[in-house]
């Protein structure tokens, strides 16, 4: 399995924890690999127009603003990867368990599988000042572990990915509903909004946390300190 973590530098040290979290629960086995749109930029991958409004980075394509510089640039993980398995995690994820064991919940018949959220935010903002968007799947396009030589994924191109609104992507319009797989909650608990799951395997800020410019504290900050102290 290949894991890849989305990266922006607003968000460069929650990166490096989820990094490193991931490192210590595979043992070292499994390096994951930062998506950074500089890159893809210059690879020709990622060709998306945005500018800044109100503070933050915003789509011209979806007319809507984006948290994070990994907002669509996630979609171009199974063109990436091509064979096997490959996992794409936002970067405020804490990882408890081995997300190798999430293949033993995957099916041949699905082309990703994803913890399949009934999340209608109530918060105006996330991340301090960023504003809180609602379209359907909210937050299943956080964790996205993808059968990358399943056939389903060949609808999906660089061209989608750079011309396609983003809801649709956050949507899987390329997959039928029997393509999409789902995952136990506990690979993606959503820190601040439920209850942790006693099997928990990756905990996910999506809120914010300590490593959020001007984060005034919230529950589980301690959880979020002791994974970026630990040894």
């Amino acid at each position: 399995m290949r894991v890849l973590i989305g990266f922006d530098p607003a968000e460069a040290e929650a990166a490096e924890v989820a990094a490193k979290t991931l490192r210590k629960v595979t043992k070292g086995e499994i390096e994951p690999e930062f998506l950074c749109a500089s890159k893809l930029a210059a690879q020709g991958l990622l060709t998306r127009i945005s500018d800044h409004r109100g503070g933050q980075s915003y789509d011209l394509i979806s007319n809507a603003p984006k948290s994070t510089q990994f907002a669509i640039s996630r979609f171009l993980t199974p063109i990436l990867c091509q064979t096997g398995y490959a996992l794409f995690v936002d970067c405020d994820m804490v990882f408890v368990r081995d997300p190798r064991e999430m293949l033993r919940e995957v099916k041949a018949e699905h082309a990703v599988s994803v913890v399949k959220h009934n999340h209608v935010p109530t918060e105006q903002w996330k991340m301090v000042n960023r504003k809180q968007t609602t379209y359907p799947r909210k937050n299943w396009s956080s964790v996205m572990l993808f059968n990358c030589e399943h056939p389903a994924n060949r609808r999906l191109s660089v061209r989608d990915v750079n011309e396609r609104v983003g809801r649709e992507l956050h949507a899987f319009y390329w997959l039928a509903d029997d393509e999409i797989g789902a995952l136990d909650p506990a690979w993606n608990w959503l820190v601040n909004v439920q209850d942790m799951p006693a099997n928990l395997g990756i905990a996910h800020f999506t809120l914010g946390g300590p490593f959020t410019p001007g984060w005034h504290g919230a529950a589980f900050d301690d959880f979020w300190f002791a994974a970026r102290d630990a040894a």
